[in-house]
This record gives structure tokens, C-alpha cells and sequence, in this order.
């Protein structure tokens, strides 16, 4: 009646399996915080969640795709109690460049929001400047997106086509 194990080994590459663990206690989850600067990325995760202290927040895992720090993760956590802070994280959904109107309309709409932005992006890589501001807060720009494979550029060319063009 469980799960055979055995199995389950022969499935996976243990060895490789073994190295990516040993990588990950010595780099990824050091404690260390990625350093500021600019990095390619792609967004992992994008949701509306609640804080330790139980206030709305939305959070972006950014996971940077190369450089030296390729593998590793950002944590974007915004807590959108107030109205600037609500703004920020606004004008960060619009750096995402989706075709979605980006505006608070109470949290039950701004989640739905958020999930319909996250399914838009999910694929797509940008250019992401981590920095921090002179109150010391941590700040994420989108400075651009970069063209991967997207269904609207594959819809409009497919128009193209059966139109003849």
C-alpha cells in the first residue's frame, strides 16, 4: 500500500538530484540576500497573500535566469493596506505590460486582477533593477521586457497570414 521508493529512484537521476541539493545548501538558501543590481528574470510567482501579520500583500518571486547569480531568487512583497502603497504595486503590475486595466477595485476584484496578470506573464523574461531607496526599502523596476514566445505576436502573425499579407 505506499509509495515504492525504490521505484521512485530508478525514475529520478539521483546524482544530479544529489548535486543540485549540495549547491542549494551552500548557495541559493545561504541566507545571503541576491545583491542589488540589474538582472534578467522571469516571475515565478505572482499573488495576492496575506503578511505574517495578516495584511494584504502582494508577492512576486522573481528567479533570475543568468548572470552569476543564475538559480537564485528576489522576493518582491508589497503590502497594499494604504493607498501609496496600493499605487506601488500598481505601477509595478503595469511594468508587466499586459493588456489588463490595472486598477483597485477592492481585494476581491485585485486578486482576480493579480491571477489574470500572473497567467499573461508566465512565460515572458524581463530586465528587473533591484535596488532600495534612500529609506532604505527595497525597490523593483521592471526596466523592460524582453520578446519571448508570445501567443498575441503568434495570433497577429497568423492574421497576417490567412489575410494574405
Amino acid at each position: 500500500m505506499g509509495v515504492n521508493w525504490e521505484e521512485f529512484d530508478k525514475n529520478v537521476d539521483i546524482e544530479n538530484l544529489e548535486k543540485d541539493v549540495e549547491e542549494a545548501s551552500t548557495r541559493e538558501f545561504s541566507g545571503e540576500d541576491v545583491p542589488f543590481g540589474k538582472y534578467e528574470v522571469k516571475i515565478t510567482k505572482l499573488e495576492l497573500t496575506q503578511s505574517k501579520k495578516g495584511d494584504p500583500m502582494v508577492s512576486a518571486w522573481f528567479e533570475i535566469i543568468n548572470g552569476s547569480e543564475k538559480g537564485r531568487f528576489i522576493f518582491m512583497n508589497q503590502v497594499v493596506l494604504q493607498g501609496f502603497q496600493i499605487h506601488v504595486a500598481n505601477e509595478f503590475l503595469r511594468s508587466l505590460e499586459t493588456d489588463e486595466t490595472i486598477e483597485f477595485k477592492g481585494y476581491k476584484n485585485y486578486n482576480i486582477l493579480i491571477l489574470n496578470v500572473y497567467e499573461k506573464i508566465v512565460n515572458n523574461e524581463y530586465e528587473l533593477d533591484y535596488s532600495e531607496n534612500k529609506k532604505g526599502y527595497k525597490t523593483f523596476k521592471i526596466l523592460q521586457k524582453y520578446n519571448t514566445n508570445n501567443t498575441e505576436q503568434t495570433s497577429s502573425e497568423e492574421v497576417k497570414n490567412e489575410l494574405g499579407w
